[in-house]
């Protein structure tokens, strides 16, 4: 039965102009189901759940104190897309504890920034390998994702930039450094499942440190893309999102009112050039419930 589905599945994806690295596991059971699990891409803004996890932890040692107030300033983006403090136009001053939300859970990147100025993607890295988490690449900051093509042309020509994204890849990389898998932040489904699983199940990362994330990613905002087939009154869905030009990603975990818990991860690329695209997410989504659905009947 599985066979069957992954090729539809598959086909469905192809369809609908879409390219993708999903996985699904039981966190109970152990039990997987996937699509291209082990192909890489940019991952956006899901590397602010690695961010959110070494900046807790740092808290959870006392190297930072999340009452610190910090200086921020404004972001002044006017592209559509960004949140939060990116769009704020005059400076704020804001406690790290809530830069932390804002970053997570409104997926703000100039909050995620000044965590970034704390913890720099190097020291993230550190941190994942020291959690037994490798696979996953954090290598700059979230003002770089906000230096591309579709900054570049006014909102009307927004095809451009996305006809751009799809044209510039290649058979060793992309043109564009932003979606590069070997410049840009990085990883696979796999991966970034691990860091799930690590999240949710007991793991190296410290109970008050996990704890901290998942109530971050429960509290997340942005819930048009998976949440619509995995929230319900009888299942809680806590994920993160990211998005940036024809990618379109996120990565959670559902649990069910019988104890059952399953991690998902859907990262996707378009071959369509057009910024908004509800088919595409409604496709994913569709995607990451079948194989949630098969294995948690099967």
């Amino acid at each position: 039965m599985s066979a069957a589905l992954l090729r539809d599945l598959r086909a469905a994806l192809e369809e609908g102009g879409l390219r993708g690295s999903f996985l699904v596991r039981d966190l109970r059971s152990g039990a997987e189901l996937g699509i291209e699990p082990d192909r890489e891409y940019p991952i956006a803004s899901l590397v602010k759940v690695p961010l959110a996890a070494a900046t807790l932890d740092r808290i959870h040692r006392g190297e930072l104190d999340a009452a610190t107030p910090l200086e921020v300033e404004p972001g002044g983006v006017t592209t559509p897309g960004p949140t939060g403090l990116t769009r704020f136009r005059h400076p704020a001053r804001i406690a790290l504890g809530d830069l932390l939300y804002l970053s997570t859970s409104l997926s703000d990147g100039t909050a995620a920034d000044v965590l970034f100025g704390l913890t720099p993607p190097p020291e993230i890295t550190r941190r994942l390998g020291e959690w037994g988490l490798p696979g996953i690449a954090v290598r700059h900051v979230m003002r770089d994702l906000v230096e591309t093509p579709a900054e570049r042309f006014d909102a009307a020509e927004a095809d451009l930039a996305q006809a751009l994204a799809i044209g510039a890849a290649t058979p060793g990389g992309h043109r564009l450094p932003q979606l590069d898998v070997t410049r840009a932040n990085a990883a696979s489904a796999r991966a970034l499942l691990g860091l799930l699983q690590a999240l949710w199940t007991p793991s190296r990362i410290a109970p008050p440190v996990a704890a901290g994330v998942r109530e971050l990613m429960a509290n997340n905002v942005i819930r048009h893309r998976l949440t619509p087939d995995f929230a319900s009154d009888a299942a809680r869905w806590s994920s993160k999102t990211g998005t940036l030009l024809n990618m379109r990603h996120e990565m959670g975990v559902v649990e069910h009112a019988d104890g059952g818990a399953f991690a998902v991860v859907a990262l996707t690329e378009s071959s369509v050039p057009a910024a908004i695209q509800p088919e595409a997410e409604v496709l994913m989504s569709r995607v990451a419930r079948a194989l949630r659905d098969e294995l948690r009947g099967g």
